[in-house]
This record gives structure tokens, sequence and C-alpha cells, in this order.
């Protein structure tokens, strides 16, 4: 590890000392974000590392691949947070615990250099979990980053545009034009409403002729879909899909997939146009090389204070980490709560007090205009639900500016439909 820390150091020269707790905080996802927010940053001297300049809120992001809403509607830049917060777009690589170092390397020129902390919290997330699946990494779609919405989006407007044309045969459109999503939690389920959305309120207007041929089939390995949900939610979503014909194949994983078949266990093939990639969290790289003890999923484990054992210095939080004795799951309103208590101890506010997560319920869209939502004992499905599901996410929005933008898009969206321009 000694040869990894050659490269300049950045910050003061040898022998300064700051009058402030130099504070490393990686990753710009809920937990690091929402720590930032609630952070006395005056009182450290802040700095932020992570490849993306900007905070994205992820629940929203499903609704940007057709152009449900647009997306900078739903990022706000990390500088925003406060003028004393230092930024690098950088990835980090290794930490030095004896000498107190953070070893990155920038997104760009891919530089390396070295940052001194006095306090790390490390918020960087997860990855998709491809399983190790052949073909996945080459030929799938992911939901992780905005680049990766735009990708979905670019690649489901092609399509249409490819097979519109006259050289297309009436095989090569019946495999375009089924689009397949894989895995079976709220992340696949919004991806499926949402292209069931685009079919029926876009391409019906659009590519009236191809509206017949298009099939979104959901591929869960489980036995059953949106298994944190209750039973009644479950089946409201399933019987959903089937009045909206989202083909559900259930406890059926995949065990191969090329450039235009995915193959199951059960040996039955689907050829695809488009296939998107939703199946739970991987553990970062990042992560899994540090020193520290890893939950049985790769995780950080913290204790109830969301600090190392063993590193009175060292703090994780949010989708990385996984506190001794709960069994939370990787949400975004884990890592908000998180981010929140974390600055309250850090700001002086709670001694001794440990981190205890308050569910506040889970939501999920299951397309035209119909939500699931449970919450504090209330089950609820259909368009009441989707009223409340839009109004949660409204209120959760980072600024005036989101909340505007996002409402617009909505409107606009309702009125004029969606744009089908490719660029």
């Amino acid at each position: 590890m000694k040869g990894q820390f050659q490269s300049k150091t950045s910050g003061e020269s040898p022998g300064e000392r700051p009058s402030k707790l130099r504070l490393v905080v990686l990753g710009s996802g809920f937990g690091s974000f929402s720590f930032l927010k609630q952070l006395n940053i005056a009182a450290y001297d802040v700095t932020l590392i992570s490849p993306r300049n900007h905070f994205l809120f992820t629940p929203l992001l499903p609704s940007t691949i057709v152009g449900t809403i647009e997306f900078r509607s739903i990022i706000e830049p990390v500088r925003h947070v406060h003028s004393q917060l230092k930024f690098y777009m950088a990835r980090a690589q290794a930490v030095d615990m004896g000498k107190k170092l953070v070893q990155c390397r920038s997104v760009g020129d891919r530089q390396s250099f070295t940052l001194p902390y006095d306090r790390l919290v490390i918020g960087v997330g997860e990855g998709t979990n491809t399983f190790h699946i052949e073909g996945v990494e080459e030929h799938a779609l992911f939901l992780k980053e905005l680049s990766h919405g735009r990708r979905i989006r670019t690649g489901v407007l092609k399509l249409f545009e490819e097979v519109s044309l006259p050289t297309s045969t009436y095989e090569q459109k019946r495999q375009k034009l089924h689009l397949v999503v894989v895995g079976g939690g709220p992340t696949g389920i919004e991806i499926a409403a949402e292209l069931h959305d685009f079919v029926v309120q876009d391409v019906c207007c659009y590519y009236p002729d191809l509206e017949p041929l298009v099939r979104v089939t959901l591929v869960e390995a489980g036995e059953e879909i949106l298994t944190a949900f209750d039973q009644r939610l479950r089946q409201a979503a399933e019987r959903l899909f089937k009045r909206q014909r989202i083909s559900i194949l259930t406890g059926d994983p995949v065990v191969s997939v090329n450039a235009e078949e995915v193959r199951l266990s059960s040996g039955k093939v689907l050829t695809y146009g488009l296939l998107l990639w939703a199946t739970g969290n991987a553990p970062h790289p990042f992560v899994l090389n540090l020193p520290f003890p890893h939950s049985p999923e790769g995780r950080l484990v913290v204790d109830q204070f969301l600090r190392i054992p063993g590193q009175k210095d060292i703090y994780a939080l949010g989708d990385c980490a996984a506190v001794k004795h709960q069994h939370l799951l990787p949400t975004a309103q884990v890592a908000m709560q998180q981010g929140k208590y974390l600055a309250r101890v850090f700001n002086g506010k709670y001694k001794n007090r440990p981190f205890v997560f308050r569910s506040l319920g889970m939501l999920a869209y299951v397309g035209s205009d119909r939500a699931l939502v449970e919450s504090r004992g209330l089950h609820v499905s259909g368009r009441l639900a989707w009223l409340f599901w839009r109004s949660v996410y409204l209120t959760r929005l980072v600024r005036l500016r989101n909340k505007v933008r996002v409402l617009v898009d909505w409107l606009l969206n309702a009125v004029f439909g969606r744009d089908v321009s490719q660029f």
C-alpha cells in the first residue's frame, strides 16, 4: 500500500496544521449529500470527492428514460451546497489509515493525488449486480446514473426510428420491439411501467403501425415481484401489468445474454431489441478493497454511530454501509436519514446517541397513472396512490428550482406528450 501514496499531496505544505478539522467526504449520493446539507460546514475544512459533480435524485430516474421528466430536473450541482465546500471530480482509490491519507485519481486526466484527513466519511454507494452472468456487461443497459438514463432514452428512440424504415421486415420489427426488463424490484417495475406509458400514450400517436408489435417483458429470478411490499400490493401490481399487456416471468433466472437473445434457466429464449438490467446492488470495488470488516453483501460494517469499528475517525453511510444488528435495505430514505444523523453528530448535537432508522414506507409507480403506497400500516394502490407518490417525491427534491422543473415537465407531458426527438 505504501507505493500507492507517492503522488503529490493536495492541501497545506508540510509542517502546517489547519485550524479546522479536515473532513473528506467520498461520494455525492443521498447519504453524502444529506450529510453536507445539514453539516455546519463553516466549522470544518470540507473536501468532497466524487466522479460526478452533481447529486442525482434517483427515485425519479426511471421517469427520464422516455421523457416523462427531463434529466436536468432531477440533478443538483454539489457546489451549490456551500461556497466553502471544496470539490474534486475524482475517484477514491485507497485509504492509508496510519498517515490519514486518501489516494484519489481524477476522472478527466486520470492524475493521482492524495488528500489528508482528520475525519473521513465514506458514501460511495454501490453498483449494479450482474451476478457474473455471461454477456450482461456487454449487452444490457443499466440505470444507476444520469448517463445511463440518457443512453436508454437514446436507445429507445433510435429503436423506433430504425424499425419504422421501409427496409425493416415484420420479423425484425417483432424482435426489435421486444423490450425486456430484468429485475422485479421497484426500479425494474418502474422502468417497465414508464416504457408501457410511452407505448400507450406516445407510440400510438407517432408510430401507429408499430404499436401492436411492441412488447414489454419483465423477468424476475424469484417467485414474486416487489417482495418488499405487502402481498395485496404485489397482487395489485400483477393484475395491472396483465391489463397493460406487460408479461411477467418469475422463478426463471437469466443464465446468459448475447446481442439478440436472453436465455433463461428453463431453456426459454427471449429475443429482444433492448435489454434493461435492474437486479439490485453489488459492492463498490473501492469498498471491497478497504481493510475493514464487510457484511456478507460486501458492505462496510459500521456500529450504531455509523463508525467503522476500530477507526474512531472513519464513518460510512448509505448503500455501502451495513449497520450492525440492523437489517436496513439500501434505499434513499435510509441514506438520507443516516446523512442527517451524522451531520448532527458532527455538529455536536448528538452525543452517544445511536442511529435509529424510522421507516416512512415504500412507493412504486406501476404505470397508467397508478402507484403503490405502503406506509405505517396503510396499503393503497391506484390513482390516489399515484398522486401521493408524486407529491412525496416532489417535496423530497432538493431545491425549489427542481420542484418547479419537475412540475413543468409533468404538465408539458400531460398536455403535449413526450418529446420523441433523438439527439
